[in-house]
């Protein structure tokens, strides 16, 4: 079993890695001013924003037990903290993470 896991930590490491590396090799020759850049920033941010609405609207696992309206408060004070934190990201998945668990065990 140790070393199937092992196996496994290894492949997705190699995976991650590989494509990292890949990708740094081949972005010397990419302007970031371009289209095509900007198109392919444009899809990670959507690719992420609709994921994270995912997770607050159709959870899964232990978040699924949590009501939408504790959900919905989490977001909304981890973005103000965003802004008011000049957009740093740290203060507010630090806060999103106390406050979550501090609202679902006390309401």
């Amino acid at each position: 079993m140790q070393n199937s896991i092992l196996i496994i930590i290894l492949i997705t490491s190699l995976a991650t890695y590989l494509s990292r590396f890949l990708g740094v090799v081949s972005s010397e020759k990419i302007k970031d001013t371009s289209k095509m850049f900007r198109w392919f920033n444009c899809l990670a941010y959507s690719t992420l924003a609709a994921l994270i609405a995912r997770m607050i609207i159709f959870p899964s696992g232990a978040l699924s037990e949590i009501d939408y309206i504790i959900r919905f408060v989490v977001v909304i004070l981890s973005i103000s903290l965003f802004y008011l934190s000049k957009k740093n990201l740290v203060y507010p998945t630090i806060f999103s993470a106390i406050m979550l668990s501090f609202l679902s065990s006390y309401l």
